[in-house]
């Protein structure tokens, strides 16, 4: 029996198997669901040791845990490490569910639940494909490490100090993300680059309490006027950036970036209807997927100060607030950017008034990939064998610091190879998962791993040598 003919025997349980995992409310923003996200931790690494890796252990971070497994068993070719995440976003609101959101329910071949799409699917397809190479040839093509996080959704705030005091443990030549996705249905896709994070509050006060906007409105500086051009002095109207420092180390977009991405479709109607506006904007002289792609951003996240009730209250305010986000690319440092901007508020406050920044969680740091990495180059090819179409070269506009992480701590790219959709609603009510994709992805894994183990064994073997006992009994 072939690896194939393998998946296709077991499809009905791998299907059981995925909604006993998608039961498991693994909620890792919510305090009451810490022993879920632990109980689905140990699903994950139950299931790995069934599909015959070695030392599949959940491991402890001081927050939620990750489940790390390995099989390190072939002398030649290189080490692959396989990232993924188990926890899912909260469900709320629960009323615009057409389903219970913990209780899967096939419509249409389509899983919904949630955490089917991001990433529970995800994750199951690379397991089985492991399992149905183990079972039908007895090993693997590659040596192969799993490490599979519970924070993922709430930022990850442990996983940095976890990979950079476990650089041996998670030596690799290679890491491959399942968590991703595909252009479409017909369409792949090899996504490049990341952007990355920074973001702050800024506090802005005046006068110690609310006061009378009649009695002293003229004579004391309101909070929200001098937000209001704080504000508006770090950008001007066709959206250029104006903090000065903002843009140091920002390389041009070259004429080979542009030309790639001019090769990606995008109907620009159609992309301005699905957020309900008549037209884009944004930085001039760029099109709108190099502003998404390969291009910085500062955006007001939020803002509040002064009466917010119905009707009129005439007051003018003590303070005012409010929070900005800054989409990062390549050579720009996040701490550096919180810096030129709490330096650019402090230059623009009006007299009269007190200005102050703090940062926010989750800053991280860009990710590019180059697209000629051999890791890329196999993914590219097993994607055209199973869609018959050469792959889409696309960045995100998002940020996942965990490719930065690996990159700075393990000195590996990473390759994205993941078969979710944008339209199977992450993060909302009604979440899918397309069971077409599902059983795409446990096969497209199968390929990638044969076809990584045609790899050259890279100059520097890494992660080959399994931790002595006393270091793995520290874990």
């Amino acid at each position: 029996m072939t690896a194939d003919e393998h998946l296709e025997a077991r499809e009905a349980v791998s299907l059981d198997e995925l909604e006993a995992l998608l039961r498991i409310p693994s909620i890792s923003a919510l305090p009451e669901h810490d022993e879920d996200v632990r109980r689905a931790a140990e699903w994950v690494a139950d299931r790995l040791r069934v599909a015959g890796m070695d030392f599949a252990r959940v491991v402890p971070t001081g927050g939620h845990p990750v489940v790390y497994a390995e099989w390190l068993h072939r002398a030649e070719g290189p080490t692959i490490l396989i990232y993924g995440h188990l926890d899912v976003q909260p469900v709320d609101p629960i009323n615009l569910w057409d389903s219970s959101p913990f209780e899967p329910e096939v419509r249409d071949d389509r899983m919904y639940a949630r955490g089917a799409s991001d990433m529970k699917g995800n994750l199951l397809e690379c397991i089985l494909g492991v399992e149905a190479l183990l079972r039908t040839e007895g090993s693997l093509p590659v040596n192969l490490k799993f490490l599979i996080e519970g924070q993922e959704e709430i930022g990850s705030p442990q996983l940095p100090e976890f990979v950079a005091v476990n650089q041996e443990l998670l030596a690799c030549d290679l890491v491959v993300s399942a968590d991703g996705g595909q252009w479409s249905e017909e369409q792949p896709q090899i996504t490049l680059g990341l952007r990355g994070l920074a973001g702050l509050q800024i506090d802005v006060y005046g006068p110690a309490t609310d006061v009378h906007s009649g009695i002293y409105g003229g004579t004391v500086a309101n909070p929200i006027h001098a937000l209001a051009y704080i504000l508006d002095s770090m950008r001007t109207e066709d959206g250029r950036i104006t903090v000065d420092g903002f843009h140091d180390g920002v390389k041009p977009v070259s004429d080979e970036e542009r030309a790639a991405i001019a090769r990606v479709p995008l109907d620009t109607s159609e992309y301005a209807q699905s957020v309900g506006v008549e037209q884009l904007s944004g930085e001039e002289g760029y099109t709108p997927l190099e502003r998404v792609w390969v291009r910085p951003t500062l955006e007001v996240n939020g803002i509040w100060g002064g009466f917010q009730g119905e009707g009129s209250k005439t007051v003018l305010p003590s303070e005012a607030h409010a929070k900005i986000t800054c989409r990062l690319v390549p050579d720009q440092d996040p701490a550096r950017i919180l810096e030129v901007i709490a330096a650019h508020v402090e230059q623009h406050t009006p007299s009269g008034i007190r200005a102050e920044t703090r940062p926010l969680p989750g800053s991280g740091a860009a990710y590019l990939i180059p697209h000629d990495h051999w890791g890329n180059r196999a993914a590219a090819d097993v994607l055209s064998e199973l869609y018959g179409v050469q792959p889409y070269l696309t960045r995100s506009g998002g940020t996942v610091p965990v490719c930065a992480i690996f990159q700075r701590e393990l000195d590996a790219f990473t390759v994205s190879f993941g078969f979710g959709l944008d339209d199977e609603r992450i993060h909302a009510p009604n979440e899918f998962l397309r069971l077409r994709s599902f059983r795409r992805g446990q096969i497209g894994w199968v390929r990638l791993l044969r076809r990584l183990g045609q790899e050259p064994t890279p100059d520097r073997r890494r992660g080959v040598s399994s931790l002595d006992t006393d270091t793995r009994a520290a874990l």
